[in-house]
């Protein structure tokens, strides 16, 4: 896990975090007037599904994957898609959107009656498959980030994509640990409506 420490860089910074890597995405445009962001939203990925290494992910996420060097990417060909940030195995941690901006990593979805989660939304992505446990280093650097968007945003809520897009996605999946990951961010006051 990298040891460069976590915290925002001024108050103009737009919601970049100074120790997390930059890899500006072009997949991002502004948030509707007055949207309070109060939605912290946990995803995973991996590319190819089951691959944890590489540069796939930073790649779709940038606007830069080739769909013709794996047969998976395919699908994915022309796919606009971004998360604010990206946790990988080892606890690395990626930045791709500010947060002041809207990342497009919810899709249609929709929050306590709130439809559009993008508009008040952060969405975090940890390196994943759904079959596989995360890692010590991915919960800890999930719970100091956490931390650090709960202070400067005033969120209220946390949830998993399966939980804002039923029936259609399924991450964070069945290996995360949301009881130890909530108690870990228990002073924050973040809380999520939804049961196991």
């Amino acid at each position: 896990m990298s040891r460069r420490a976590l915290g925002w860089a001024d108050s103009g910074d737009g919601g970049w975090l100074a120790g997390a890597r930059a890899a500006r995405s072009p997949h991002r445009d502004a948030r509707p007037a007055g949207a309070v962001v109060d939605l912290l939203v946990v995803h995973h990925i991996s590319l190819p599904p089951g691959r944890f290494s590489g540069d796939a992910i930073e790649r779709l996420f940038t606007g830069r994957l080739d769909p013709d060097a794996h047969p998976y990417f395919e699908q994915l060909r022309g796919m606009r898609v971004s998360a604010h940030f990206l946790i990988r195995r080892r606890g690395e941690l990626l930045q791709f959107v500010g947060c002041d901006e809207r990342a497009w990593h919810a899709g249609a979805s929709a929050f306590l009656g709130r439809e559009r989660c993008n508009d008040f939304s952060i969405g975090v992505e940890l390196e994943g498959d759904g079959r596989t446990r995360f890692t010590e280093a991915q919960y800890r650097r999930l719970a100091a980030l956490t931390a650090l968007l709960c202070a400067r945003h005033r969120l209220r809520w946390v949830a998993g994509h399966s939980d804002i897009a039923p029936g259609r996605k399924v991450d964070p999946g069945p290996f995360f640990d949301w009881p130890r990951y909530l108690g870990s961010v228990s002073s924050t006051g973040l809380q999520r409506p939804f049961a196991d």
